[in-house]
């Protein structure tokens, strides 16, 4: 009983912690990916987006954003996605143990380089940065962004 249970956790960790695709997401929303246009359709399996896509389309594409951010521009609501990467921060020393970063407290609302107790490391922690941003200007894109 004990193999199988420890199995199955293994089996959800791994599934939890598997990259979403384009073909994922539109396997798990089909409804959502029928009623793009046909050229659209095209784009979002390849993980493409193009201006006047619609949110729909542009989640089905890259997933769903880490932060969105709304606005108001030249008389118009716009709303901006980011999507971001963690970046391994690596450090060591005696003060290392006592936690490094932002500690849930920054900007980012979660710990960065968090550890607990005593240490002289070396330890990793993870700090995220920005990979790319989606602007829509009344609900479709009009522009958008990618780090290279």
């Amino acid at each position: 009983m004990r193999k199988i249970a420890s199995a199955l956790i293994s089996a959800a960790c791994l599934v939890s912690c598997a990259p979403s695709t384009p073909q994922a997401r539109i396997a798990k929303s089909p409804e959502k990916f029928g009623t793009l246009s046909k050229k659209t359709q095209e784009l979002v399996q390849k993980g493409k987006i193009a201006r006047g896509m619609t949110a729909d389309a542009v989640e089905l594409a890259w997933g769903p954003p880490a932060r969105r951010f709304e606005g108001f521009k030249d008389s118009k609501s716009t709303e901006r996605w980011d999507y971001v990467r963690d970046a391994p921060v690596y450090f060591t020393g005696p003060a290392s143990g006592l936690g490094y970063g932002y500690d849930g407290i920054g900007p980012y609302g979660r710990g960065a380089c968090n550890s607990y107790g005593f240490g002289f490391g070396p330890e990793i922690g993870y700090v995220p940065y920005r990979v790319a941003s989606v602007e829509f200007v009344g609900h479709r894109v009009d522009s958008w962004e990618q780090l290279r």
